[in-house]
């Protein structure tokens, strides 16, 4: 199977991903008295929080940052609407297939894109948590550094390593159902995992290769270098985590598409 496999399933289908992003998101709201507008106050609700939790009653600072409270929060905020967007996608993955029941016994909707659109849905909620940490840096700190603009650079293995492991995911929930549940603790113990609460400098020497195995431990630190410390990417790191991601993506869809014609006699 061919990588360009991938982007023909992406080319092809651009508009139906299109239409259920945007009734996922909608759906989402659909009801709610303040609607579309929860999705800009909730990520205001956890900036204040973190503010009030940790620099206040924790006092908390990040080492090697200014010592201020408000760095500490938008530290801590900008690791944790990373992994967030990571979290939400690959937590509704095991229910992807078996939750759209219905498009699996239409045999030309192509399943492949419901990954696809699970992310596009998370992309819109990491967008607006961004807008808020972008408006708390400039009323704290100012204009941001020129780096900031190279976020979207630092980040593109993400999506990759999500559609990777969402396409085997939501396959694997097919046939075990026990799937999510296993996922939620995962992502759990990735949390602790990651250098949100702490920086990789913060641990001894000898388990920082361990904290490295976390996918999103490079990426959340390169992530975090561009937006608040100025810093340019690390572009070995960089490539070798592109590279890893795109392995990951290819492997996850040819698995994906290797299983997926039994999905119609399991469910």
């Amino acid at each position: 199977m061919s990588p360009l496999a991938i982007v023909r399933a992406i080319r092809n289908n651009g508009s139906l991903i299109n239409e259920l992003i945007q009734r996922d998101i909608v759906g989402r709201y659909r009801g709610s008295f303040m609607g579309l507008l929860w999705s800009f106050f909730n990520p205001i609700l956890m900036l204040l929080v973190y503010t009030f939790v940790f620099g206040i009653i924790f006092n908390s600072r990040w080492p090697g940052g200014s010592g201020s409270k408000s760095e500490f929060a938008l530290v801590l905020f900008s690791g944790l609407m990373i992994f967030n967007f990571f979290s939400e996608c690959i937590s509704r993955a095991p229910g992807l297939i078996v939750g759209n029941v219905g498009y699996v016994k239409k045999i030309i909707f192509p399943l492949e894109i419901l990954p696809i659109v699970a992310m596009g849905a998370a992309l819109f909620h990491f967008c607006i948590s961004f807008i808020v940490w972008l408006l708390f840096y400039v009323a704290f700190f100012g204009l941001p550094h020129p780096t900031l603009l190279l976020l979207p650079i630092a980040l593109l293995p993400l999506p990759f390593v999500i559609l990777g492991l969402s396409w085997f995911l939501s396959s694997l929930g097919v046939y075990l159902r026990d799937t999510g549940h296993i996922i939620g603790v995962i992502l759990m113990v990735m949390m602790f995992m990651t250098p949100i609460f702490y920086p990789i400098s913060a641990l001894p020497e000898k388990y920082r290769p361990l904290l490295r195995l976390n996918p999103l431990a490079t990426l959340i630190e390169q992530a975090q270098s561009v937006m608040i410390w100025g810093r340019a990417v690390d572009w070995s790191v960089w490539g070798l985590t592109l590279v890893a991601s795109l392995m990951i993506a290819f492997l996850g869809f040819a698995w994906f598409q290797k299983t997926r014609s039994g999905f119609s006699d399991v469910l």
